[in-house]
């Protein structure tokens, strides 16, 4: 693993040492040292010398993996009423890259990108929202009106901006749209289509989701799919619904998307014992839920390991699959030789830990994921 143009004799600038990688993308769960040189991952071998590095830092035993993804938090801070600090909370999460699920809309996109994502260290990036309100004010719902809607516009701001947009946003709960129904999400894959970018779609009570999943195309997500506010994918038995199976089947991408009101344990329990398992873990970070019951994404996903998935799973579905989601997986969610060093370092905490759905359930896992380090683009 490598790169011939890092040779033994090259001081590398920084070795992490003694670790065990876990990389979905190159399939890989052993330890190995790893070495970043100018920015990017300069090698992965079992055995690097301590000296051939400006900085050794030993991770025995913790475990090295690609900088997480968050596909879904609302970082529009001052702007927006959901809006965090990306950089307040990343860097101690060993999270380096988030999107921003539509927080700013084509008319107030300019400013995301000038005054939130450019001077960010974390790497930001965003959803396009299908209404021109965006999400500025919260308790609105941004779909009442339909004249909020300009596909055109919306396309034509994903197209002139791909280095730093992923999609379309909408929410597709009637508080959001009113009596619209699924015209929203039409005019949202009317502009994604326009642009040739996927939509994330936001579920919730007041649309069924049968009519919502019909429409989507494969490449689409669907976030909060384990929300217990009724129209979710488990219905008055507990059973999944068949539209959800197919769905999948037909490359719809299901994510977690936790959120303030969109996480209910017993729903995510009923689906998983199914076999209906996210492909994605995202927070749904913002200003309702970053003192709880969210926190950060290594609390989302210590959650979803106490529900029965490994740590490979979990790491894998914040970081390659998550970079899959929106189309950046040859450059985010890997450790692949010469791509940039974007590296997390965790250690997972045996004891007894809370954890809190977002409808006030408590149940107790036994570890918890810790972020001990986190490397954007070579840097600490």
């Amino acid at each position: 693993m490598a790169d011939r143009r890092w040779g033994r004799e090259m001081n590398y600038d920084i070795l992490l040492k003694g670790g065990t990688v876990i990389d979905a993308a190159q399939n890989l769960n052993a330890m190995r040292d790893v070495a970043i040189a100018g920015g990017v991952v300069a090698a992965i071998e079992a055995d690097i010398p301590e000296g051939a590095a400006t900085q050794t830092i030993n991770v025995k035993d913790k475990f090295v993996t690609p900088g997480l993804v968050d596909i879904h938090t609302h970082v529009y801070y001052g702007v927006t009423t959901w809006g965090i600090r990306a950089d307040e909370v990343c860097p101690t999460a060993g999270t380096t890259t988030v999107v921003d699920a539509g927080s700013p809309s084509w008319v107030t996109f300019p400013g995301f990108r000038e005054f939130i994502a450019e001077p960010a260290q974390t790497n930001i990036l965003t959803y396009i929202h299908i209404s021109g309100i965006g999400l500025v004010y919260g308790p609105v719902g941004e779909m009442h009106d339909m004249a909020y809607a300009n596909p055109g516009r919306v396309a034509e701001t994903l197209q002139a901006h791909r280095d730093m947009t992923v999609g379309v946003k909408v929410r597709q709960g009637k508080m959001q749209v009113g009596d619209n129904g699924v015209e929203p999400l039409k005019l949202a894959i009317k502009a994604a289509k326009q642009a040739e970018t996927p939509v994330m779609c936001h579920i919730g009570a007041g649309v069924p989701l049968p009519n919502i999943l019909r429409l989507l195309r494969p490449g689409d997500v669907i976030t909060h799919c384990f929300q217990g506010n009724g129209d979710n994918i488990v219905d008055e038995k507990g059973n999944v619904i068949p539209e959800a199976w197919e769905a999948r089947e037909d490359g719809i991408i299901f994510d977690v998307g936790h959120g303030a009101g969109s996480f209910r344990y017993e729903i995510a329990q009923r689906a998983m014992e199914q076999g209906f398992i996210s492909d994605v873990i995202s927070t749904d970070l913002h200003t309702g839920n970053i003192n709880g019951p969210v926190y950060d994404l290594p609390t989302v996903l210590s959650k979803l390991m106490h529900l029965g998935l490994s740590l490979e799973e979990v790491i894998e579905k914040a970081t390659f699959s998550a970079a899959k989601a929106i189309q950046r997986e040859e450059q985010l969610g890997h450790l692949r030789v010469g791509t940039v060093a974007d590296v997390a370092v965790f250690e997972v905490l045996d004891g007894e830990f809370e954890f809190f759905d977002t409808h006030g359930t408590k149940f107790i896992g036994n570890k918890k994921l810790k972020a001990v380090l986190t490397i954007r683009e070579g840097k600490i």
